[in-house]
Protein backbone atom coordinates (compact mmCIF):
# COMPACT_ATOMS: atom_id res chain seq x y z
CA UNK A 1 0.00 0.00 0.00
CA UNK A 2 1.45 2.91 -1.27
CA UNK A 3 1.86 6.46 1.42
CA UNK A 4 -1.81 8.47 1.29
CA UNK A 5 -1.87 12.07 0.63
CA UNK A 6 -3.67 13.34 3.30
CA UNK A 7 -5.66 16.78 2.89
CA UNK A 8 -7.68 19.16 4.77
CA UNK A 9 -10.13 21.66 3.76
CA UNK A 10 -8.67 24.97 3.51
CA UNK A 11 -11.52 26.34 5.78
CA UNK A 12 -9.61 24.80 8.66
CA UNK A 13 -6.87 26.59 8.29
CA UNK A 14 -4.46 26.02 11.73
CA UNK A 15 -7.17 24.65 13.80
CA UNK A 16 -6.33 21.18 15.33
CA UNK A 17 -9.62 19.74 14.93
CA UNK A 18 -10.20 18.92 11.41
CA UNK A 19 -11.14 15.91 9.21
CA UNK A 20 -8.81 14.90 6.62
CA UNK A 21 -9.21 12.63 3.29
CA UNK A 22 -7.49 10.77 0.60
CA UNK A 23 -7.63 8.97 -2.38
CA UNK A 24 -6.59 4.95 -2.09
CA UNK A 25 -4.67 3.10 -5.05
CA UNK A 26 -7.48 0.62 -4.71
CA UNK A 27 -10.13 3.67 -6.01
CA UNK A 28 -11.36 4.41 -2.56
CA UNK A 29 -11.96 7.05 -0.05
CA UNK A 30 -10.43 7.25 3.28
CA UNK A 31 -11.59 9.51 6.21
CA UNK A 32 -9.61 10.02 9.13
CA UNK A 33 -9.87 12.84 12.41
CA UNK A 34 -6.77 14.81 13.24
CA UNK A 35 -7.11 14.16 17.06
CA UNK A 36 -7.40 9.66 16.28
CA UNK A 37 -5.92 9.38 13.01
CA UNK A 38 -6.02 6.16 13.30
CA UNK A 39 -8.91 5.35 13.50
CA UNK A 40 -9.68 5.21 9.22
CA UNK A 41 -13.22 5.38 7.41
CA UNK A 42 -13.58 3.54 4.26
CA UNK A 43 -15.78 5.06 1.35
CA UNK A 44 -16.19 4.83 -2.28
CA UNK A 45 -16.48 8.48 -4.02
CA UNK A 46 -19.99 7.68 -4.95
CA UNK A 47 -20.83 6.61 -1.11
CA UNK A 48 -19.04 10.12 -0.06
CA UNK A 49 -21.10 11.97 -2.87
CA UNK A 50 -23.86 11.26 -1.34
CA UNK A 51 -23.27 11.80 1.98
CA UNK A 52 -22.05 15.62 1.06
CA UNK A 53 -25.10 15.76 -0.68
CA UNK A 54 -27.28 14.85 1.74
CA UNK A 55 -25.51 17.21 4.49
CA UNK A 56 -25.67 19.92 1.56
CA UNK A 57 -29.41 19.14 1.54
CA UNK A 58 -30.12 19.44 5.32
CA UNK A 59 -30.54 15.33 5.29
CA UNK A 60 -28.90 15.12 8.77
CA UNK A 61 -29.80 18.56 10.49
CA UNK A 62 -32.12 16.79 12.86
CA UNK A 63 -29.08 15.33 14.49
CA UNK A 64 -27.96 18.72 15.42
CA UNK A 65 -31.00 19.80 17.74
CA UNK A 66 -30.81 19.13 21.27
CA UNK A 67 -33.04 17.37 23.67
CA UNK A 68 -34.61 19.90 25.02
CA UNK A 69 -35.80 21.10 21.45
CA UNK A 70 -37.27 17.86 19.86
CA UNK A 71 -40.88 17.33 20.87
CA UNK A 72 -41.78 14.79 23.20
CA UNK A 73 -44.25 12.36 20.91
CA UNK A 74 -44.88 10.11 23.95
Amino acid sequence: MSTLNWQKSSFSGNAANCVHIAAADDGTIKIHESDDPATIVTTTPEKLRAFILGVKAGEFDHFATTPASVPDTA
